[in-house]
């Protein structure tokens, strides 16, 4: 999941760092965006305007927002530029609660461990950056909106909605997802924009997949850059929807109108609670969608990952053996009265 922002820099950064964003994760997880050097000088404020945040005047404003993003990120960025981000809030970052079990899967994932040297969490509230200070060493505080974002919003609330749209202003997902492999390398290089799905059938055209925003990767270009303003422009048209919901009523405009290319993402590899495989030698990230309360997706993803240390603790020849399952996520599909077709 990725997308194309121009964050205002100073010269001297903008002269020598374009940084990329992988997003990732609490009501999904994360965002690759490749920001290249020939957009960093636009500034961020811009967008803003055109998205209605904030006063006209606004760069003042997103200096003040985005105050000291510009120094971090480059500390931050691989050597391609790319950084990884999610989101938390008091809530999400409590001990054994989302955050945990997201830093925790990188470490017990294969070839991700090296990756939370490049994994910004952003948080929405004063408490929950504290907390992600103690335990993870890139962290940023975000001044983004006068809701109060400590405590966990009940669905689809007024309050939740402004979080997600405030995470959308952001280009960020949360950290309600684990990983248990590098996930770049099953990304489709030849897409704008490619996303997690519900359900996936390759004999689908791209667009008839049921898309959710839990994971998506974006590259940065003048395409994507135009279709965050119209995507957020959008909630105008949808009141009362949040970002995913807004992002499926609009994703045919958003190819038709400004040309961008949107590929869903394979279930077998970027499974979730509504879809997922038991093939633990393909899965790369597992994302708590079909499920409400975060208590719940705390739960159910707490069992895959104990899932998948398990078996990463068989020899070779007991993996060979197959019969592996995870545990059915029954929390999280009776909170939403999942029935399977």
């Amino acid at each position: 999941m990725a997308m194309g922002l121009g964050f205002r820099m100073s010269k001297e950064a903008a002269g020598s760092h374009a940084v990329s964003f992988f997003l990732g994760a609490a009501l999904p997880t994360a965002l690759l965006f490749f920001l290249s050097s020939d957009r960093l000088g636009e500034g961020l404020s811009s967008i803003s305007r055109s998205w209605g945040n904030g006063p006209a005047g606004g760069d003042d404003a997103n200096e003040v927002m985005f105050k000291g993003l510009a120094d971090l990120l480059p500390k931050v960025a691989m050597d391609d530029r790319t950084v990884i981000i999610t989101s938390v809030n008091d809530a999400w970052a409590q001990p054994g609660s989302l955050l945990d079990l997201y830093l925790d899967s990188f470490k017990n994932g294969e070839d991700t461990a090296h990756l939370l040297d490049h994994l910004l969490v952003v948080s929405l509230d004063a408490r929950g950056f504290d907390r992600c200070k103690a335990v993870h060493p890139h962290c940023y505080l975000l001044n983004a909106t006068s809701v109060d974002m400590s405590s966990a919003k009940p669905f689809m609330s007024p309050d939740y909605l402004e979080l997600v749209w405030t995470k959308l202003v952001f280009q960020q997902r949360d950290c309600d997802m684990v990983w248990f492999r590098n996930p770049f390398r099953h990304f489709p290089v030849y897409a704008d924009m490619s996303c997690s799905s519900d359900d996936f059938k390759p004999s689908r055209a791209p667009l008839d997949n049921p898309l959710n925003t839990g994971l998506y990767y974006m590259k940065s270009t003048n395409r994507t850059i135009e279709m965050m303003k119209y995507w957020r422009a959008a909630r105008e048209r949808f009141p009362g929807q949040h970002d995913q919901a807004v992002f499926v009523n609009i994703r045919h405009e958003l190819v038709g109108k400004l040309h961008v290319k949107i590929e869903p993402l394979d279930t077998v590899y970027y499974g979730g609670f509504c879809e997922y495989h038991d093939d633990p030698e393909k899965v790369c990230t597992v994302h708590a969608n079909c499920c409400v309360g975060l208590d719940t997706k705390v739960h159910d993803l707490k069992d895959f990952a104990a899932d998948w240390k398990n078996y990463t603790s068989l020899t070779p020849e007991a993996r060979q053996k197959g019969g592996f399952k995870w545990t059915y996520p029954t929390r999280c599909r009776d909170s939403i009265g999942w029935r399977k077709p």
